[in-house]
């Protein structure tokens, strides 16, 4: 059997065509578009990679600002309850300040009413006693309080001679002065005693409606009351002493107080 070798050599040539047509017309198509999707996959993969590391780095900053605002909140939480704390003790000092003040301010208040009740009452009292005081002097003697005090004032002129003479110094006038008229003879006796005392005095007699009843001697730079306000001051001292100490003030004497100024 023969070979031909025309026809092997034509079969060589016909196969090495196909196999550089497969090759160019099929495989390399084949293995660009292989490249090309293994290119892109690749591609996907390392995009999708970095989208998983940014959604890591995202979810990380996210937790961190989570942290962050727990933190700012819990701080904040703290602060405003220090300073409702710190409000609510302002709040608390100035209502105890308020109540205290108030307090105090009603406290004096009821200590000022109760003076001013206990002087109405020491007045009251002390009026009602020398009004009593005045009328059994005119029912039973039948002189009036301002002579009966011009007597005792004629008396008292003659323990305070030396004391009367430096305060008066060199006086030429004796004035004085009661809520009603003076008899007259209690008048001369007290010029006498005046005269005694001041040879180169003159005594005149004044009357004054405003004045308390009693007697005002003034000579000139000395003077000496004898008056209802006086018994009064003299009695406010002594029931307060009296009050305070808690005595008895039953039977007790009193004297009219008598000063020289």
């Amino acid at each position: 059997m023969s070979i031909d070798w025309i026809t092997v050599a034509a079969q060589i040539a016909n196969f090495l065509v196909l196999v550089w047509l497969l090759k160019r017309f099929l495989y390399r198509p084949i293995l660009d578009g292989i490249d090309a999707r293994e290119t892109e996959i690749t591609s996907r993969m390392g995009e999708a990679a970095a989208a998983k590391d940014k959604a890591a780095e995202t979810e990380a900053e996210y937790h961190e600002k989570v942290r962050a605002l727990h933190v700012e909140q819990a701080e904040m939480s703290e602060t405003i309850r220090k300073s409702a704390e710190a409000q609510r003790d302002t709040l608390l000092a100035e209502a105890q300040q308020r109540m205290d003040r108030d307090q105090a301010s009603w406290q004096a208040h009821l200590a000022d009413e109760a003076r001013k009740y206990a002087t109405r009452l020491h007045h009251v009292g002390a009026r009602a006693l020398l009004s009593l005081t005045r009328k059994a002097l005119i029912d039973l003697s039948d002189e009036t309080l301002e002579a009966r005090m011009a007597h005792h004032l004629v008396g008292q002129l003659k323990t305070m001679d030396d004391d009367l003479k430096s305060a008066a110094g060199d006086a030429t006038a004796a004035v004085v002065s009661s809520h009603d008229a003076l008899p007259t003879p209690v008048q001369d006796d007290l010029t006498n005693q005046l005269k005694t005392l001041f040879p180169k005095a003159t005594t005149r007699f004044e009357t004054d409606v405003d004045q308390p009843p009693g007697l005002v001697l003034r000579i000139g730079g000395a003077q000496l009351a004898w008056t209802v306000d006086s018994y009064i001051e003299g009695l406010e001292g002594l029931i307060d002493g009296q009050l305070a100490s808690g005595i008895d003030t039953s039977g007790t004497d009193t004297k009219g107080p008598s000063d020289a100024q």
